[in-house]
């Protein structure tokens, strides 16, 4: 996939489809077709179409130019009411006309950047440009790997792009497309990771991804092998591994944005590569979606790249504690207690109820950096998905401020976090008689007394726990997220990192970066009107983007 920007005119833009969306507002809509009736001089065909489509959202109609402009087709897509008007409205209504340019097998496809009432609609540029390429790139998504039929590449899109004529309102765009190609090509990596079947991914597969990502795009990695992980006292870890072939691994990531001085926010994933549930073994009917147990550890490596890949302005360590849980005459047995690295310890009532034990050293170990903030990500609970299903995560944790972040970050990115309550009378449910704790709190509440479990073992920091069960492991198509592991929190986690960023001297690194990196897609001025400009494509620099795609 090539990520583009364009600075032209619908009538220039070449690609094998131009989308322009339409809003349903009267004066807008009408003034909007009325103009594009007038730009392509439409046949009685086309004018009969145009008067069945009132720009409802989700309303979509084809278009074949007959030559008028530069692109063959034209997708109009329908954005709803203005008022009702939302980031998250574009990124389907793009992900709308790139799944019906595919199906057109069209090989590009050109969004004109909307022309929106500043009085109505608040969002940058950047942000704008940035949802469409996310909409748009993410609903395309296919795990094919393992197809071993002929792949019919001349039906799949290769290009995206989002074009205006304005000087000006193309700088903006370029850096959202750049944006935009970043958190997608992570949020791919993160779905491939999920999709993967546990024997290509596995404990030290998911930690040789971790390297290559980090030489690609320029943060540290360290493994610790199992001989670490036994001489660092990381008891639950070794204790859930205990029952597979294949040994544990402990991933740590670094990346410096910052002078060293400043404290890091610090992010753990659960990396359960496969969840058989150990002794206590899970029923056979939907256990192949636990090699999707990893997905915490998946979006973690996902942020690591973008925040590299992108010189955010913040210093962030990734943490994935990795194994498998399986069942066999050596593996971990209820009733057992395991010591946690710092000295606390957990009877395992439950052996399914094992992310929480190998989280519990990662968090253990997460003081050691002093953090700013620690975020965990995990599929930790069904009690979370019946609670929430699968359009929200539960968020929990001892930091009201952090939480009102993500909560934030959750609306804009759609990536929507609910918060549940940790009252202290929860707590008896998972004291132990033999142990400082025990690992399941019985039938109610149970993604509650999961996150209680956890606090256990934070120490003195800031701290939100991410109950991803539900969002991260999909039994149906949503817009843009296909069934399967959708790479959920990479894009939740980004914007967090954006904010953070804001308030740790983002001001400063956006003018440093702002002259040498088109990836830098971080602030820009509000939505406004510009004056319509006719221009000549051009070059972008930076992040391959390129002015104008071959068009077949």
């Amino acid at each position: 996939m090539r990520f583009l920007a364009q600075k032209s005119t619908l009538r220039q833009t070449k690609s094998d489809a131009v989308a322009v969306f339409v809003l349903q507002n009267k004066r807008h809509f009408e003034t909007q077709i009325q103009n594009l009736t007038k730009t392509l001089r439409l046949p009685i065909a086309n004018i009969v179409k145009l008067e069945r489509f009132a720009g409802k959202e989700g309303e979509l109609v084809q278009l074949y130019t007959e030559r008028k402009l530069a692109a063959p087709r034209l997708i109009i897509v329908g954005l709803g009411e203005l008022e009702k008007l939302t980031l998250e409205r574009m990124r389907c209504a793009a992900a709308a006309a790139a799944k019906k340019a595919e199906q057109l097998k069209a090989k590009s496809i050109a969004f004109n950047l909307p022309q929106i009432p500043s009085d109505g609609f608040r969002e940058s540029v950047e942000d704008v440009a940035q949802a469409i390429v996310e909409g748009s790139v993410l609903s395309l998504y296919k795990f094919d790997k393992y197809l071993t039929e002929k792949k019919k590449k001349e039906g799949k899109l290769s290009y995206v792009s989002v074009f205006h004529p304005h000087r000006l309102v193309f700088q903006q765009i370029k850096s959202g497309v750049g944006m935009g190609r970043a958190v997608c090509e992570a949020v791919y990596h993160a779905r491939d990771l999920e999709n993967a079947p546990s024997n290509e991914i596995y404990p030290e597969s998911l930690a040789a991804a971790a390297r290559d990502a980090a030489a690609k795009y320029g943060f540290q990695t360290i493994v610790w092998d199992k001989k670490r992980i036994e001489r660092e006292g990381f008891g639950g870890l070794l204790g859930v591994s205990s029952g597979s072939a294949r040994p544990p691994v402990f991933i740590i990531m670094e990346y410096h944005g910052r002078e060293d001085k400043v404290p890091p926010l610090v992010l753990i994933g659960k990396g359960i590569t496969f969840d058989a549930g150990g002794i206590s073994i899970k029923p056979s009917a939907g256990m192949a979606e636990m090699k999707m147990d990893m997905s915490g550890a998946a979006a973690v490596i996902g942020t690591m790249e973008v925040a590299a890949r992108l010189k955010l302005p913040v210093n962030l360590v990734g943490l994935v504690p990795a194994t498998e849980n399986m069942p066999s005459g050596s593996a971990l047995k209820p009733g057992d207690i395991v010591r946690h690295y710092g000295g606390k310890t957990s009877e395992v009532v439950d052996t399914d109820a094992e992310g929480r034990l190998i989280l519990a050293d990662a968090l253990a170990y997460a003081a050691k950096y002093k953090p700013a903030a620690v975020v965990d990500l995990a599929t930790l609970t069904g009690a979370c998905v019946v609670a929430l299903g699968h359009h929200a995560t539960g968020m929990m944790g001892n930091d009201e401020e952090l939480m009102g972040k993500l909560k934030r970050a959750g609306e804009k990115t759609y990536e929507r976090v609910w918060q549940l309550p940790l009252f202290e009378e929860y707590e008896k449910q998972i004291k132990s008689d033999v142990a400082d704790v025990k690992n399941l709190g019985g039938k109610w509440a149970g993604a509650i007394t999961a996150a209680l479990f956890l606090k256990k073992f934070v120490k003195d920091c800031k701290w939100v726990h991410l109950d991803i069960a539900g969002p991260a492991i999909l039994d149906e198509d949503l817009p843009y997220t296909p069934k399967g592991g959708s790479g959920v929190g990479v894009r939740l986690v980004v914007e967090l990192l954006r904010v953070w960023g804001a308030l740790n001297g983002w001001q400063r690194h956006r003018k440093r970066m702002s002259s040498s990196s088109a990836e830098a897609g971080y602030l820009s001025e509000p939505w406004g009107r510009w004056k319509s400009e006719t221009t000549e494509p051009v070059q972008c620099r930076g992040v391959r983007l390129s002015s104008s795609p071959p068009v077949p």
